[in-house]
């Protein structure tokens, strides 16, 4: 009941999507997608300095403007349905929801500002692998600690905006046991260290690869206590994804209705035909299934929910599958034009498949769910 649509939330979606529908049409998503940097420095500037949305979040006395997880799954979500290049959720979820959740409050106080004001870029390294991201055993980026301080030596695959970041935010091992895990920061020209950009399905979304050799870097919090601050984030980041899947699902739904209206064979328009009409529906069905299991994530990550691990896993597969289906029946209803370079289709198909990978894929998180259901079952009979 606390996330019902509200006036306040309402005005700032509408907010939000005019200045996105304004900045990211599909000839600019086009364009950028092709850049090194994958977005717009001067939009990065006005989404900070004029809307505020990478203080949403965060308390007044590091520069934000306040708010919480509801608002920031709104801007995500819109940012989503029109495929915005933006480092959006490597910045405000990833690394703004680390340092909040960490200990440190010099960091916090160093690092945050920059974040707010829009002139610090910032990403989050965890994953190793496809399938590394949520065990912190798997980490094997070692921190050293120097007579100058701690040295990073590794590599990590996957990281969001990790060629754009002026602040890398790294899971690095500190000890033998497979939770000695340690949140260090890096500055993104720091010596030493090496940033490749990854080529993958989704243009779209720009992930790289980073490489660690000596690389000087800053202890945020305890040098063994960032895992549980670690999946927690990576929690809220499922989810925050899951609203990105969500808006583009939405968009793919009204693209094929909007073509099925205008389309005509045969003297009628295609969506008069049963097998588009069913088409549509079963679009509509499973957005509506996917836009619940993201409302159930963001009500529990704006709550600080205990249930955050089993809505965050629910959101993950609901999200990332519904995305999927309404993405690829998109492509059919449009038929021939739909699977061509010039038609967006394929832009929010290739979105779809990327996204659900992203963080772990469907098949993950399923046995996520199944093991803190496992778990809970096992508490109460105790």
């Amino acid at each position: 009941m606390e996330l019902l649509p509200n006036e306040d939330v309402g005005e700032l979606r509408d907010v939000v999507r005019a200045f996105v529908d304004k900045v990211s049409p599909e000839d600019e998503v086009r364009r950028l997608m092709e850049t090194e940097l994958g977005h717009d420095r001067a939009v990065w500037r006005r989404l900070a300095g004029e809307l505020g949305l990478t203080g949403l979040g965060v308390p007044e006395e590091y520069g934000g403007v306040g708010g919480g997880f509801q608002e920031i799954a709104v801007v995500l979500e819109e940012m989503g349905r029109a495929l915005m290049c933006t480092p959006y959720l490597a910045t405000v979820v990833l690394a703004a929801g680390a340092l909040l959740r960490s200990p440190d409050e010099a960091a916090r106080a160093e690092y945050l500002p920059g974040i707010v004001s829009g002139e610090t870029v910032a990403t989050l390294a965890l994953a190793e692998g496809p399938a590394d991201w949520d065990d912190p055993a798997v980490i094997t980026t070692t921190a050293t600690r120097t007579a100058a301080g701690w040295e990073l030596t590794g590599t990590k695959l996957f990281v969001l905006d990790g060629t754009a970041a002026s602040l890398i935010l790294v899971a690095a091992r500190t000890g033998s046991e497979p939770a000695d895990i340690g949140l260090f920061a890096v500055e993104g020209n720091a010596a030493g260290l090496r940033r490749t950009a990854m080529t993958t399905l989704d243009p779209t979304r720009k992930l790289a690869r980073l490489d660690f050799v000596g690389v000087p870097a800053r202890l945020v919090g305890e040098e063994r206590g960032a895992w549980p601050v670690l999946g927690h984030v990576l929690d809220l980041a499922v989810v925050g994804l899951a609203c990105e899947q969500v808006g583009g699902a939405q968009r793919v739904l009204d693209m094929a209705v909007e073509y099925a209206k205008a389309r005509i064979q045969f003297a009628r328009p295609i969506g008069s035909f049963q097998a588009i009409k069913h088409r549509c529906a079963d679009i509509a069905l499973g957005l509506d299934a996917a836009r619940s299991a993201a409302l159930y994530g963001v009500w529990a990550a704006a709550t600080a929910s205990p249930e955050l691990p089993v809505a965050a896993a629910i959101a993950k597969v609901r999200c990332s599958e519904g995305f999927m289906f309404a993405a690829a029946e998109n492509v059919q209803v449009h038929g021939g034009i739909g699977f061509t370079w010039e038609h967006p289709a394929h832009l929010y198909f290739r979105r779809a498949k990327s996204g659900a990978l992203l963080f772990g894929d469907p098949a993950r998180h399923r046995d996520r769910l199944i093991e803190h259901v496992t778990a809970s079952v096992e508490s109460e009979a105790l």
